[in-house]
């Protein structure tokens, strides 16, 4: 365990080493920031600057909406002086760095914009043609976006080369990883300048290239995907979920789509799940006492008979046989395998430039117990063709990088 530990701190003092980026290459200075939105994304954006001692001009559509940011940014610092983390002198001091405003022309001067918009392509892409004609040449223009093309994005401005991705986890004045996505257009000084600004707020940077879903999104979807095919298979919830915490996730696939919300997470789809079918009868999650768990007052989960009723249901009228219970390993092989195979397909078409940023991406953005080193490092532990197999059995095409570890017995991470 201790050799896997080594390894995922080794590899968070790589990420910001791109290979072609060169060491001297002048860096912009980022002495202000912008931040478009103040809800829960955009403010705990705006957190991390501050607290880094950076001025921060936040903007709103309506000065309730202003105000409620506002009033969120001061609990969550005066919680902070409540356990001794800070001082009241160091609340106000955080206070005063923010200039908040309606208008996007206040956002004029600034070395940096980060929008935290609505994710809706066609809103950011307005947005950011706006931002073209008000921000300064030569400053940066960031999106939050986490799943959406920024090409696209950057291509409803003037200047593409000055457009990059910074993608912040929830909650953005918790989580560590920073995913810092540079388009087809980026400058490479700006690919710089943003990894080297990471640390400074407190961030560990990992690499990615515009692709859908970047890495750690688009990676740990598939656990997601495959926890909902096998809970159809005949092993319950609370399994699938013990099988997953017993691995070292804080947290199983069920407990956390409940604590999401199943209204939440089937937003985007119309399509018919197991999710719109517990939304159906009003169990929503934890905020509703029942999901694919029933919850008390305290939400504490117990195994659900009417969610057990929507599994069964849902599997007949899909046509899948229930087989029964699986082993804890045949869980976390149904469950991870996916996972290590979407990982190496990110490594294959370079949108991650070392398999150990996709490791720490995983880590630090989803909890992957760091005890394992990740996805990857974890797949060369148990063995590359042991995967391998694993996926061909499940009837999955394993990923020619994949294939050709296991035919070379090459690793892919470092040992």
């Amino acid at each position: 365990m201790s050799n896997d530990l080594d390894y995922i701190a080794r590899a968070q003092q790589q990420t910001a080493h791109v290979p072609d980026l060169p060491a001297d290459l002048p860096l912009l200075p980022i002495a202000s920031v912008g931040v478009i939105g103040a809800g829960t994304m955009g403010g705990g954006i705006a957190m991390n600057f501050l607290n880094a001692g950076l001025p921060v001009t936040l903007v709103e559509t309506s000065q309730e909406a202003l105000d409620r940011g506002l009033a969120t940014i001061r609990r969550n610092y005066e919680n902070s002086a409540k356990k001794g983390r800070l001082t009241m002198d160091e609340v106000e001091a955080r206070m005063a760095l923010i200039s908040p405003g309606l208008d996007l022309q206040a956002l004029a001067p600034v070395d940096l914009v980060i929008e935290a918009v609505f994710e809706n392509i066609d809103i950011k892409k307005e947005l950011f043609g706006k931002l073209d004609k008000i921000v300064r040449q030569g400053a940066i223009l960031a999106s939050n976006t986490s799943y959406l093309d920024l090409d696209a994005i950057a291509e409803s401005t003037s200047r593409p080369q000055d457009v990059a991705g910074l993608h912040f986890f929830s909650p953005a004045n918790v989580m560590k990883l920073l995913e810092v996505v540079r388009g087809k257009a980026t400058r490479p000084d700006i690919t710089a300048t943003l990894l080297d600004l990471a640390p400074r707020i407190g961030k560990v940077p990992v690499l990615s290239r515009a692709a859908l879903g970047f890495i750690a999104n688009r990676v740990m979807a598939v656990r997601g995907t495959h926890a909902q095919k096998v809970v159809l298979e005949g092993p319950t919830p609370v399994e699938i979920d013990t099988a997953l915490r017993d691995y070292g996730f804080a947290m199983g696939q069920f407990q956390v789509m409940d604590l999401v919300g199943l209204d939440v997470l089937g937003r985007s789809s119309s399509k018919r799940t197991m999710s719109s079918d517990l939304v159906a009868l009003g169990r929503l999650g934890q905020k509703q006492g029942g999901g694919f768990y029933d919850y008390d007052e305290q939400r504490r989960p117990t195994p659900s008979p009417i969610a057990e009723q929507v599994i069964s249901r849902f599997a007949e009228d899909e046509g899948v046989v229930r087989t029964g219970p699986m082993t804890s390993e045949q869980i976390i092989a149904r469950l991870l395998y996916p996972i290590v195979n979407e990982a190496a397909r990110v490594l294959e078409e370079g949108t991650a430039v070392r398999a150990s940023d996709i490791d720490v991406a995983c880590v630090l953005g989803y909890n992957w117990p760091a005890a394992t080193g990740g996805p990857l490092h974890w797949a060369d532990s148990i063995g590359i063709q042991k995967v391998v197999d694993g996926l061909v059995a499940m009837g999955e095409e394993p990923a020619e990088l994949l294939r050709r570890a296991a035919a070379s017995g090459e690793r892919l991470t470092p040992a």
